[in-house]
């Protein structure tokens, strides 16, 4: 039997260290607009979430339901940008574990409200969808809570964009401070 040589695989560049590194944030902002699309409309939603929540709370009124639903929605504008903020910050240093200075604060803050007010912009062109310069503020107010979580978590172990341990073949892209 004879024995395959896979070293042309062992001697190939890594991915590029921006490119595994703004690839997520890439990635996170089509899911963003992805959700600003169509499908993701009051309408759409509410015909997953209403039987969803008629079967875990069998006697929630309309008004209720109402109500909740436009939580859910509000918190996910929320949650989403808090995200982007992370892999904003993730992707500018490479790692989570490095405290910000006020200079990128701002630019990860400006990045995320700009971004939330073209998707609320796109929204315009959505018939099912509604542009809101409030939610475009609550978005803006997500990244910011993301910003100021990674000031206020406690820091311990670094969320790095590192090979796993053990598989890096001598190649450090981030190291740990």
């Amino acid at each position: 039997m004879e024995t395959e040589n896979h070293d042309h695989i062992a001697n190939r560049p890594p991915w590029s260290p921006v490119l595994r590194n703004w690839a997520p944030a890439v990635l996170w902002a089509c899911v963003i607009f992805l959700f600003s699309t169509e499908s993701f409309s009051s309408v759409n939603t509410s015909k997953f979430l209403e039987p969803l929540l008629s079967g875990m709370f069998s006697r929630i009124t309309a008004e209720q339901f109402e109500v909740i639903h436009l939580l859910i929605r509000k918190l996910s504008h929320w949650s989403e940008y808090f995200i982007f903020s992370l892999l904003l910050i993730r992707a500018s240093h490479g790692q989570f574990n490095l405290k910000l200075n006020l200079r990128q604060a701002v630019w990860v803050a400006a990045a995320v409200s700009i971004y939330a007010l073209s998707d609320e912009f796109h929204q315009l062109f959505v018939s099912s969808r509604t542009a809101s310069l409030a939610d475009a503020a609550l978005d803006s107010f997500g990244g910011i809570c993301g910003i100021l979580w990674t000031y206020l978590r406690p820091k311990g172990n670094s969320i790095a964009a590192s090979v796993p341990p053990g598989d890096d073949n001598g190649r450090h892209f981030c190291k740990k401070t």
